[in-house]
Formats: structure tokens, sequence, C-alpha cells
């Protein structure tokens, strides 16, 4: 039978030992590494690969009609048109969530609105993403002016009806995962929705 790996010393709560880093890439948007790594049980893995990103924010907005207010954009990771939540990267220097989140949503919808708030500061991928992802509830939607797209976005402001959005939701209306935790967040966050209160007994 062979040795079983010895852990190494003074690392706590399962964490990794980096032994080793390399820096394949690096621009304003992407930073990707290599790492060499000692688990917690002490196995090596080389590569492991690890990706930093600034963090990104993402609004739920809802007007005073109950219309969700949504983009609809081409995507080329996904190589089609998606409805999604305005959002967006925090840019350098900015540390407040929220008012990264209301610079996007301006920017991309032409709406602003009357009252704005933190809901949730989450990671997207846990696995290898150094980056975290903040959602931002936006009440009281409304228009104010025009849109300022970057070069490459060619974005179509969607309001919807939120309870035709919630409907579509099992349907892959809002592909983006991240943008599906983030809408039943917030409206917990409203109060529009009590996730204890959905959980049901299992049949039988």
């Amino acid at each position: 039978m062979p040795d079983m790996p010895v852990p190494p010393q003074g690392v706590k709560d399962g964490a990794w030992e980096v032994l080793d880093s390399q820096q394949l890439f690096k621009d304003r948007w992407l930073n990707v590494k290599a790492e060499k790594v000692r688990t917690a049980r002490g196995h090596v893995l080389d590569p492991y690969y690890v990706l930093s990103y600034a963090d990104w924010v993402q609004v739920v907005a809802l007007t005073p009609a109950d219309e969700l207010i949504l983009v609809r954009q081409y995507r080329h990771g996904a190589q089609r048109n998606t409805l999604e939540l305005p959002a967006g990267a925090m840019e350098p220097g900015e540390s407040d969530a929220v008012a990264a989140g209301r610079r996007e949503f301006i920017e991309e919808t032409g709406f602003d609105a009357a009252d704005w708030q933190l809901v949730s500061t989450l990671h997207p991928n846990t696995a290898t993403h150094r980056n975290r992802c903040h959602t931002v509830l936006a009440l009281g939607a409304f228009p104010a002016g025009e849109q300022k797209q970057d070069p490459g976005e060619d974005i179509q402001v969607q309001p919807m009806p939120l309870a035709e959005v919630l409907a579509g939701l099992g349907k892959g209306l809002l592909p983006q995962a991240m943008h599906v935790s983030a809408l039943l967040l917030a409206l917990s966050a409203a109060g529009r929705l009590d996730l204890a209160s959905a959980l049901r007994q299992p049949a039988g």
C-alpha cells in the first residue's frame, strides 16, 4: 500500500499551501495564474489555475409599476442575445458596491432609482475565481436620461412585469445563473419573497 500524503505543517482550516505561483496573463480585465499547491491532505496539484477579475455588481431594479428593469444584449461567451440584469465590473478605485451598481445601472439603462441598498456579496465561483459578486437592490426605478454604452455594448432596455420574469426563470428566461440567484435574494430583501416559507415538505 502506498504511503498516505502527510498534511503540511501550519496549514489551518483545510487551506491549501501555495508552493509556487506563475503569472500567465494580466491586463485590466483578467489576471490568470498557474499555481502549484499542496492540499490539506498533502496532495500536490500542479498546475492549478486561478482567475482574478475586478469585483462584479448586478442590479435588481423595480419600478413603481412592479416591472423589473432588464437589458438584452449579445453575449459572445454564450454566442447569442440574452436577457439579463443590468450589471458590470467595478472600476479601479471603486470600493462602494452600491455606488458602482448605480453607476452601471444609469450607464446601461438611462434609469435611476429612488432607493438603493446592498443585498449580498457572494463568490461567483469559489473553485477558481478570486473576485466577488455584489447584488444591489434599487426600488422606485424611473427614466433619468440617455444610455452611455461602452464600445462593446449594444444594449436594449427591456422592462418586464416581475410576475412574468419569475414565471420564466425555470425556462431559462434569465440564462445567467448568478442573475437568477441575485433576483431571488433581492426580492427576499425587499420583502417580496419569503424564502423560508417557500420551502415545502417532500412528497410521500
